[in-house]
């Protein structure tokens, strides 16, 4: 049935404003009279236009608009057809229109025919900036003026289904067409008629649709064509449309520039509408603002933009005057002083003596500024070179080159980089070249000239008394040779503190994975199984092959590195302790992390290899459980992840902690002997604590039946396979199988 009455316009503004009907004018430029309002919501108005709750000197007759403040934001009107922009220059409004539609199902149809007058204002429907549109498959529609004011315009299309040709963005005839409406109208009503009732199209086309657009806006869709009344509700019941605007009665010609009522007002100009009706205004050349206002259009500063001026810089002289500006040269040059003219050129002149002695003195002064910037560098370098020099000696450097020598290392396997080649590697120790910050320093990644990726240890101190104990460690970790083991290559004594350059280690730590950080995937139990694995065959290493035996001190899973494979990589020897030959007994400052500590290294100060296995536990039932080590957002009782797991295993009730993933994944009888193995690892007796080497054989056994169940496994084989000796030999040293009750000194090392 039909739609009564005109609708209201939706208040909601969503078409994007187009550069050519947009207010051009400076920010500091008035666009109202004093005391008048301006804006609507979201709309500038500017004079000649004003609101109807305005004093009536803030708007020309014809020119108030209605704003209605009961919405949010105020929405502009004229009568019921919302305004959506104003544009001084072109002399247009854009403003929302009505679409005309005629609907058919198998029953009924419905239908709407709008018409809109806009004869009681000085406007009309942009002949330029609109199209008469017309959507469908079986219909012919006609745009027709009002009162006296006859034309009629119109077009047809006819297309059988869907498969006749139609193309996105085409207007021309199939699905869509498209004409123009003479000048000068200032009211119409649409017609939309249908051939066949849309009978043989009603499957996808029920619905023609007929409107005047801005031609700038629609684009035609096939999907357009499809859906009861789709292409309507789609947009809101609504188009936009645009108005032209003009002065009415006059024309530039037959207007009194002495009457009162004369709209162009002080610096500016009268040209006749495009449209055919009246006049508007315009500022003179060197001005810009509002033309309709007294003082409106102000001077341009021609001088501020060089792009707005011909002064040929930087020689001439622009000079801004009302309206424009003048080129000038300076005293003692010549010309116009512009870029399309002659410009600025020197007078030729000969110099006085005075001159003369000026110029020589100036280029002696300038000489000598130039020498002593020389000198200055070069000292500066001189000294920088001999500071690198004084803590290279001090840092233990020629030890180092001596021991290298004497030891015939390769000083590939330990290479002593120079302090320009690491701030070259890591773009002078930028910020974000930070891979992280420890209590022994911070971790730059560095690239060096063979595109090799490194990690370079930058540490806070050193302990000037242990250099000869520092370059002894550097050549053994150097020479470590050991898969799960970020290898030391080299370091760099020629700061004030030594840097040490690591390999660099790509898949970040074992933390982030087991604990979902960054966005990292969860880890699944062959890859946990694999990564306690390797780690334990690393501290057995460390503890059985090195030589000397080195006690890491820190393991937690922050210090267990991973690269794309998800192989393990021991890291972060910044709390490590070699241990000296012949010694029986050693007490050491209390050092680690709170949560994997060893608590009878924390009561006794006593260090033995038991304290990396207490550690290693921790780090184990973090993968079985993937809880952090120690956290105070855990009730008082578990918050200790070892003690509280511990406790859990007494009561025969581990299950509740453990992951879900881990207890989906991994078969009843490997979880019991790794959850029994972790439970011996943190005994607080380190006499009842297995050694690394026992607890990696245990868990490459472990690791072996998850592939392969059905092999029974040589424990003697897998103890060769994890036991293997470094590649460093030294006759002034001997490994140890256990490192019970021996003195540790400090390993300044780190990641």
């Amino acid at each position: 049935m039909a739609l009564a009455g005109m609708l209201l316009l939706q208040l909601l503004l969503w078409w994007p404003p187009t550069t050519a009907i947009s207010i051009s004018s400076s920010s500091s430029v008035p666009m109202v009279k004093p005391h008048c309002k301006g804006k609507c919501g979201n709309v500038t108005v500017p004079y000649p236009f004003g609101l109807d709750d305005d004093p009536i000197s803030c708007y020309r007759e014809g020119f108030k608009l209605n704003c209605s403040t009961t919405l949010d934001p105020p929405q502009l009107y004229i009568g019921n057809i919302e305004v959506l922009e104003i544009s001084l220059l072109p002399a247009q409004l854009r403003v929302l229109n009505y679409i005309g539609y005629d609907c058919y199902n198998s029953t009924d149809n419905d239908y709407h025919f709008p018409s809109i007058n806009v004869s009681a204002r000085p406007f009309t429907f942009s002949d330029t900036g609109n199209r008469f549109t017309v959507i469908g498959c079986d219909n012919y529609a006609r745009i027709t003026g009002l009162n006296g004011r006859n034309f009629t315009s119109g077009c047809s299309m006819i297309c059988n289904d869907q498969q006749s040709g139609f193309i996105n963005g085409s207007c021309s005839g199939i699905g869509c067409c498209q004409t123009s409406i003479p000048k000068g109208f200032k009211s119409f009503k649409l017609f939309i008629n249908s051939y066949n009732n849309h009978t043989d199209v009603l499957v996808f086309n029920p619905c023609a649709y007929a409107f005047l657009v801005d031609s700038e806006w629609y684009n035609f869709s096939v999907s357009d064509l499809w859906g009861y009344m789709d292409f309507y509700n789609r947009n809101r019941q609504n188009v936009p449309m645009v108005l032209d605007w003009a002065i009415e009665n006059y024309t530039c010609a037959n207007v009194s520039r002495s009457d009162p009522s004369y709209a162009c007002r002080s610096n500016s100009q009268c040209f006749n509408s495009p449209n055919g009706r009246g006049y508007l205004c315009n500022c003179s050349l060197g001005y810009q603002g509002n033309p309709y206002l007294d003082d409106g259009c102000q001077d341009v500063d021609e001088c501020a933009d060089p792009a707005k001026n011909e002064c040929k810089a930087p020689l001439a002289i622009c000079t801004n005057m009302p309206g424009g500006y003048n080129c000038s040269c300076p005293d003692g040059m010549d010309g116009d002083g512009r870029k399309s003219g002659s410009g600025c050129t020197a007078r030729p002149k000969k110099q006085s003596a005075v001159m003369q002695v000026a110029l020589g003195i100036g280029s002696g002064i300038l000489f000598l500024l130039i020498g002593a910037s020389w000198i200055y560098w070069g000292f500066q370098k001189r000294r920088l070179h001999k500071l690198r020099e004084k803590f290279f000696r001090q840092n233990g450097g020629l030890l180092l080159k001596q021991q290298l020598s004497s030891r015939d290392v390769s000083m590939e396997t330990a290479k002593i980089f120079t302090a320009e080649e690491l701030e070259k590697a890591t773009n002078n120790y930028d910020v974000n070249r930070i891979l992280g910050r420890g209590g022994y320093g911070t971790v730059y990644k560095g690239i060096l000239p063979d595109n090799r990726l490194v990690a370079i240890k930058k540490s806070k101190i050193i302990d000037e008394s242990q250099i000869e104990q520092f370059i002894n460690e550097v050549i053994i970790l150097s020479q470590i040779n050991h898969r799960n083991v970020v290898k030391l290559l080299g370091c760099c004594l020629e700061t004030e503190v030594p840097l040490l350059v690591y390999e660099f280690v790509t898949n970040g730590t074992l933390f982030q994975h087991i604990h979902n950080e960054e966005n990292k995937p969860s880890l699944p139990w062959e890859n946990r199984l694999s990564i306690a694995a390797q780690t334990a065959s690393a501290l057995a290493y460390l503890h059985s092959a090195a030589s000397p035996p080195i006690i890491h001190r820190d393991i937690k899973s922050t210090n267990i590195l991973l690269d794309d494979n998800y192989e393990a990589k021991v890291s972060d020897f910044g709390a490590s302790r070699l241990v000296p030959l012949n010694q029986t007994q050693f007490t050491t400052l209390v050092q680690g992390t709170m949560g994997y500590l060893d608590p009878e290294y924390f009561h006794t100060s006593q260090l033995t290899e038991k304290s990396d296995v207490y550690s290693f536990g921790v780090v184990l039932v973090e993968l079985l459980t993937g809880m952090q080590a120690l956290s105070f957002d855990r009730p008082e009782q578990e918050r200790n992840l070892a003690m509280h797991f511990v406790t859990l295993m007494k009561e025969d009730k581990v299950n509740e902690i453990l992951e879900d993933q881990v207890m989906n994944e991994c078969s009843r009888d490997q979880l019991k002997e790794v959850t029994m193995l972790a439970k011996r690892c943190l005994k607080l007796n380190g006499e009842e604590r297995p050694t690394m080497k026992e607890v990696a054989i245990e868990l490459e056994g472990l690791r072996r039946s998850d592939k392969h169940p059905w092999v029974e496994h040589n424990s003697e084989e897998v103890e060769n396979l994890l036991g293997g000796t470094s590649d460093f030999h030294s006759s002034n040293a001997i490994g140890f199988d256990s490192l019970k009750n021996n003195v540790v000194l400090p390993l300044d090392g780190g990641r």
